[in-house]
């Protein structure tokens, strides 16, 4: 039902300009911890050059046991052409704008209604969730264009476990690369946006250091690297943590909210959520100075996130090397708005320049 409304609404939109049209339409989530918001994104290409070209990340659909995308509409009243895309072989979709007449207003905005739950598994009970085919999780074994598996990456991995006495289960292996994470790896705040992501580049330089898609897009590679089925989910923070972490939210304006999570698949217990890099954050931006690490409150979100997130974050994707429709672009992982006018790549990083603002909601 939903994969065909997809594709209606991408038709209708295309062939006679009509916009505001509901994208996606799910039963409402009702008890078990399950909160209601409503995302706002509203772009403004102003550089009136010409042709120009915008693609807004659109929620995931589900996410298991944590995310329900309930709503998702959109209005582009100058555009010549709208399309709601999913790109090829990934969980990635877009609100993808072309507009050609400089007259024209070059503006988009993506009004998205998602329920979030607070996701855990308990890894201290036996497993009994449904096993995954090899073929579902192949492609999270792979290597990306920033997260290759071989040499220095294969070679940290295998040191990592080999001092860790060789775990063989996939829980115990992602438990001792997040151990070793979280005492080796620090959050750099001087970095742009979320990082590049670039994992050799960072173990090259002998610093473990970057942001959210540094350091969980490590996390992820290691893993996958020993074998482990491992993701990275794109996404951003909608909400003030109810766990006490004022440096793990963010509600109202939250332009600059992205923040990259992680999971790592195990027979028996599916995706188990972690999320090393919020360690790190807790640590640097907790209280002005930051936090040891063997601080009382750094131990907390030390403890609470192998095995669980908070409910205050909305996830776009998983996708890798995402290429946009329409273009020659392409990004390594997509969790921003991205664009291009006649004087080249905006950008996503600078949102009053691209400008865009993206403003989340509590509703119930």
């Amino acid at each position: 039902m939903q994969r065909r409304q997809f594709l209606l609404v991408s038709t209708i939109a295309a062939s006679s300009g009509t916009f505001g049209v509901s994208a996606f339409a799910a039963s409402p989530a009702k008890g078990e911890g399950w909160r209601e918001y409503e995302i706002t994104t509203e772009v403004n290409v102003g550089e009136k050059t010409g042709e120009a070209r915008v693609w807004v990340p659109v929620p995931m659909a589900q996410l298991e046991g944590y995310q329900r995308t309930l709503d998702v509409k959109f209005d582009a009243p100058g555009a010549t052409k709208v399309e709601l895309f999913s790109v090829p072989r990934s969980d990635a979709r877009m609100v993808a704008v072309h507009w050609k007449n400089t007259e024209a207003p070059q503006t988009v905005k993506l009004t998205t209604r998602v329920a979030l739950r607070d996701p855990s598994v308990d890894l201290g009970a036996a497993g009994t969730a449904r096993k995954l085919p090899a073929s579902a999780l192949r492609e999270y074994l792979q290597p990306t264009s920033l997260a290759p598996l071989g040499g220095i990456v294969k070679q940290t991995s295998d040191k990592i476990l080999a001092e860790a006495g060789h775990p063989k289960d996939a829980i115990g292996k992602a438990r001792a690369i997040y151990e070793w994470m979280v005492v080796n790896a620090s959050r750099d705040g001087a970095v742009a946006g979320c990082g590049t992501g670039d994992v050799t580049y960072m173990l090259n330089s002998g610093k473990i250091s970057g942001k959210c898609a540094d350091l969980n897009g490590l996390y992820t590679a290691l893993l996958r690297a020993s074998g482990v089925p491992a993701r990275d989910v794109y996404g951003v923070r909608v909400d003030t943590s109810e766990r006490g972490f004022k440096s793990l939210g963010k509600a109202g304006d939250i332009s600059k909210a992205q923040h990259c999570r992680a999971q790592f698949y195990a027979d028996g217990y599916g995706w188990i959520p972690v999320d090393p890099a919020d360690v790190a954050k807790v640590a640097l931006e907790e209280q002005p100075g930051g936090l040891p690490k063997d601080d009382p409150k750094v131990r907390a979100a030390r403890a609470m996130l192998f095995g669980a997130w908070e409910g205050n974050w909305m996830a776009y994707n998983t996708a890798a090397d995402v290429r946009f429709p329409g273009s020659e672009l392409t990004a390594g992982f997509f969790m921003y708005p991205n664009g291009e006018s006649a004087n080249g790549r905006l950008d996503s990083l600078d949102p009053a320049h691209f400008a865009y603002r993206i403003t989340s909601r509590k509703l119930a």
